[in-house]
């Protein structure tokens, strides 16, 4: 499937679609974007020009390096650990989020990235 970058401007992180998934063909569609970064614990997510519904396979609790879209933000939510609500030492976004991408690169590096920064999202192939 298609690679996309993310670009905090300080850093960049690629990630790879997901086949078959409705809400990367419409994240892909919507390419190139650029968003304001938004902050929660271990959590950037920011804003974006898509609109796709809550897939059944929808999940609030992700594996670090699993990229979101958060269909009542609208935002990609893109969690590196721990949030306010996480147990446990899981990663668990504050609602059930479409997973539509899987990052190439160690997502822990986004705890360089502070509440404000623009990132730029844009198709790599």
């Amino acid at each position: 499937m298609a690679r996309i970058r993310f670009d905090f401007g300080l850093l960049t992180l690629d990630a790879t679609l997901l086949d078959d998934s409705p809400t990367a063909a419409a994240v892909l569609e919507a390419l190139p974007f650029t968003a304001s970064v938004l902050t929660w614990g271990d959590e950037v997510y920011f804003e974006v020009p898509v609109r796709s519904p809550r897939e059944a396979e929808a999940r609030a609790v992700v594996t670090p390096g699993e990229i979101a879209y958060w269909p009542d933000g609208p935002a990609v939510v893109i969690g590196f650990g721990r949030t306010p609500i996480s147990q446990d030492g899981e990663t668990r976004l504050a609602a059930p989020c479409n997973l539509f991408a899987r990052a190439d690169d160690d997502v822990k590096t986004l705890a360089a990235v502070e509440a404000g920064a623009r990132v730029t999202v844009i198709r790599l192939d």
